[in-house]
């Protein structure tokens, strides 16, 4: 098991999540070339960047890590270069910045828009499928692991189980269906070029600072309610989202394949919150009552792959509850997962 203390501070909780795995230590021996993260300003890139470095440095091998981002946050450039990487500003949506970029053999897209496309559709739409279009043909000659969302899937009831990768895609809303125009951008490019390429389908990433953990011990933690509606959910820890995307890079091919990325159990919320709440010394209160209709992923191939997470679920409440207890930090963006209706 991979249980430790729960950090107290950003500082050791970016250390934590930037761990690398054994097996992405060997696969750096491997894997020829240098990496570079698209997106890498954004809630994972950065610490993915640092234990992309860290597995670098332990495997003794010569690679660099690049990270393009706009960097709006001028801060979280400064801590990708202490940390090793190698930073160029670059706006995926402008045609010359991103032919501009250097020609790098292994490529992680993490850029995308989810929240606040309720009201602006086009610059959700433009983000996730004009600026793959462009960094497709421009990476042409690289491995490409783009990252993708479970959310182009169906909704699905706890009896069903969740979708695995042979269930074809249908999103609900305007994000889901723009992800999914990111995906059929991605295949074209793939089979138009011959690019090696991985749809990284993930829901949902978790770390302490945010997500559907956080959001639900934020709530117990100011006496709120917990909303109940959207009953049942899959998560997967950062730190091994993170690792799972750069061993993707062995596995991408031509025609693009996919793989699903989550944790293998099906969480409850009133379980999650009820743990959450015991370990607070809190009330739990919910609202609202469960619809048969969630977001459900089956990762079993990912676990085939790469193994069970390193995280636990009952890890990561127990250190979601420790950390908001003890004054924790929140990057303050709610993942909205108590939406099932695609308007996020």
């Amino acid at each position: 098991m991979f249980c430790r203390e729960t950090p107290d501070s950003v500082e050791k909780l970016e250390a934590f999540l930037s761990v690398p795995h054994p097996e992405l230590v060997e696969m750096m021996k491997r894997l020829p070339g240098d990496i570079m993260i698209l997106g890498i300003a954004g809630k994972m890139g950065v610490t993915m960047g640092m234990q992309a470095v860290a597995a670098i440095r332990a495997a003794g091998v010569e690679k660099t890590v690049y990270g393009a981002a706009r960097f709006s946050n001028p801060e979280e450039r400064t801590k990708l270069e202490k940390a090793g990487i190698r930073t160029l500003v670059c706006d995926l949506l402008d045609p010359e910045q991103v032919r501009s970029l250097p020609q790098i053999p292994n490529i992680i897209f993490m850029a995308g828009r989810k929240f606040g496309t309720d009201g602006s559709e086009d610059l959700t739409w433009a983000m996730n499928v004009l600026a793959p279009a462009l960094v497709a043909e421009h990476f042409k000659n690289s491995r490409i692991v783009a990252f993708s969302t479970g959310c182009v899937y169906p909704l699905r009831s706890v009896a069903q189980g969740g979708c695995d990768e042979s269930v074809p895609p249908a999103p609900v809303g305007e994000y889901s269906q723009s992800c999914l125009g990111r995906e059929r951008i991605f295949q074209y490019y793939s089979r138009k070029n011959g690019t090696s390429m991985l749809l990284f389908r993930l829901n949902y990433s978790v770390d302490l600072r945010y997500g559907v953990l956080h959001d639900i011990g934020r709530a117990i933690w100011e006496g709120r309610e917990v909303n109940n509606t959207v009953g049942y959910f899959n998560v997967i820890w950062q730190g091994d989202a993170n690792a799972a995307a750069l061993r993707c890079l062995e596995l991408a091919e031509s025609p693009c394949t996919v793989l699903n990325v989550t944790g293998p159990e099906t969480a409850s919320v009133e379980r999650a919150a009820r743990l959450m709440g015991a370990i607070m010394g809190k009330e739990v209160k919910f609202s609202g009552a469960p619809g048969e209709l969630n977001y459900l992923n089956d990762s079993g191939k990912m676990c085939r792959l790469f193994g069970y997470p390193r995280m636990s679920l009952d890890e990561m409440i127990r250190h979601q509850a420790r950390w908001i207890a003890s004054g924790g930090v929140s990057i303050g963006k709610p993942t909205h997962f108590e939406v099932n209706n695609g308007k996020f």
